[in-house]
């Protein structure tokens, strides 16, 4: 590739400047051809997948996470704007190349910021940290886990602002909450991995809450929470962190306290959201006239300015004189009653007609194209114009009930996805009865989002209460959902009994005694109790 003959990827994005290297592929600075626009160019890497079938599952994750990544509307997220497949010609057997098109962001990651200064000043910490905790409230709602938080991954922008990058690349790679991991295969970055994902289980969004921890100590202390003495693995999972008052005696020491929260091994004892964490940081964040507590780093852009100064104009700042309120984003609450009505609204004095057979089958019909070729927000538009006409328990709508409910689930609504099943729940409960093959579904599908949400101790409840009753190849898989989410909770002793009870059970040939083999064998190697 040359300055005169640029690569062009999809037949619109000029590959401008050389690659960077990135955790899981190389980033350019490219040139969107049709919007006359910069933008960041990243090619994730496909060498893991070696098989038709693997490039195939890797190319559908691919396009489902750039499309759940994309929901997240914040300043904080360089914006989504393409997940391009490209063959290229001089590929010898045609594989597809993956790229994610994204808004280009100009400033410096927190890696190197941290290579050259080492310890931050505390308001400079706190307001990374701070921003970094407003876009993990966002994504987390979507929900979205990032899974690789670390510097590398954090940007200071040329005004200060934090950006998070690369959401949805690690979920690419990896596999869903709720299933045992490929052999050997973890996803992230050893150093800031929370103790669940070195167990290979699932992430929540308290996985990303203790990386948020590693990466403040490492932003307070100068250096990295564990020293690499010995396996990063074991230190994770069973070491304590040295309190950040021991080696930097002026933080506060409800800061420390914060830190050692989010480093706790076991996910429930961790601070229950991102929004609760910017609540406790919200003290030392720094106001219009407040310093800097000590030298600030020379050559990056102050990241407690947008504090100090929300949304000033780039030329012209606010007078200093001029009161100023520190910055702290509104978090939406997707679980959160909707806001009551305006005081002059009022109910027709008619019935809204039922809807016909006619409508329900045209509907249903474009929303199964519509889901069939990934489009699922635009199938679920499709199908609540219908729902909202009618009630829950219409049997002319059950089918379509059923179809909303698992588009939301297909295109990672979790949230709205449980509310859906739940609704289907109570019908089938209403109408069929507690123990109908329909109620056994939905009660599965209610416990998959609540693992999906990170809600794992509800998800572990919900797949509990499935067992009796149900048929041996079904108790074996819950029995495997089981003892994925204790050890994602840290319950350790407990998971490895299940393991080997679950093992006895199995056909020892079988793909499934395979994952628990190695799964029993990770928890050995990590001084767990797998023997």
């Amino acid at each position: 590739m040359t300055a005169q003959h640029p690569r062009l990827v999809a037949d619109r994005y000029e590959l401008k400047a050389l690659p960077m290297p990135g955790g899981m592929g190389l980033v350019w600075e490219g040139y969107d051809t049709r919007l006359d626009r910069p933008v960041a160019i990243k090619q994730i890497r496909a060498d893991k997948a070696h098989s038709s079938a693997q490039r195939a599952e890797l190319i559908s994750r691919f396009r489902r996470e750039a499309k759940v990544t994309a929901k997240i509307e914040h300043p904080g997220v360089p914006a989504v704007y393409d997940a391009a497949i490209d063959k290229p010609d001089d590929s010898p057997d045609g594989v597809a190349e993956l790229y994610l098109v994204m808004q280009l962001v100009r400033g410096e990651d927190l890696r190197d910021v941290l290579a050259q200064h080492s310890a931050l000043p505390v308001a400079w910490a706190v307001s990374v940290a701070a921003q970094v905790c407003s876009v993990l409230s966002y994504a987390h709602a979507v929900p979205v886990v990032h899974r690789d938080l670390k510097p590398s991954n954090i940007m200071i922008d040329t005004d200060g602002w934090v950006k998070v990058l690369d959401f949805g690349v690690a979920a690419v790679l990896g596999t869903d909450v709720t299933q045992i991991t490929d052999t050997g295969r973890m996803v992230g970055t050893r150093e800031y991995m929370a103790p669940e994902q070195f167990l290979g289980v699932g992430v929540s969004p308290r996985s990303d809450l203790y990386a948020l921890g590693c990466v403040l100590h490492e932003m307070l202390a100068g250096k990295k929470v564990f020293d690499g003495s010995s396996d990063p693995a074991l230190q994770h999972v069973h070491e304590d962190p040295v309190p950040l008052r021991v080696l930097r005696p002026e933080v506060p020491q409800a800061l420390e306290r914060i830190v050692l929260e989010l480093l706790a091994k076991a996910p429930e004892d961790r601070p229950d959201s991102a929004q609760d964490v910017h609540e406790r940081l919200v003290p030392y964040l720094p106001v219009s006239s407040a310093g800097v507590d000590g030298p600030a780093p020379a050559g990056v852009a102050d990241p407690t300015r947008p504090y100090r100064a929300p949304l000033a104009p780039k030329a012209r700042p606010r007078p200093a004189a001029e009161p100023l309120v520190p910055y702290t984003p509104t978090v939406l609450d997707p679980a959160a009653a909707p806001p009551p009505a305006p005081a002059n609204f009022s109910t027709p004095p008619f019935a809204v007609p039922r809807v016909s057979e006619e409508d329900v089958e045209e509907a249903e019909h474009h929303a199964v194209r519509l889901f069939e070729e990934e489009r699922y927000s635009q199938a679920a538009g499709v199908l609540e114009e219908i729902l909202d006409q009618s009630g829950s328990d219409d049997p002319l709508l059950l089918g379509l009930r059923q179809v909303y409910a698992a588009v939301l689930l297909a295109g990672g609504d979790y949230r709205r996805a449980l509310a859906a099943f739940q609704l289907l729940a109570a019908a089938a409960g209403r109408t069929e009865g507690p123990d109908s093959e329909d109620m056994r579904e939905y009660r599965q599908q209610i416990a998959l989002c609540h693992a999906m949400l990170g809600e794992h101790e509800h998800a572990l409840d919900a797949y509990r209460a499935l067992l009796p009753g149900a048929a041996r190849e079904e108790a074996l898989a819950l029995q495997e959902k089981i003892a994925a989410l204790l050890l994602t909770l840290h319950r350790v002793r407990e998971a490895a009994r299940v393991l080997r009870g679950l093992l006895r059970d199995l056909d020892p040939a079988s793909p499934e005694a395979g994952r628990v083999r190695e799964l029993l064998t990770r928890i050995e190697l990590t001084g767990g109790t797998g023997s």
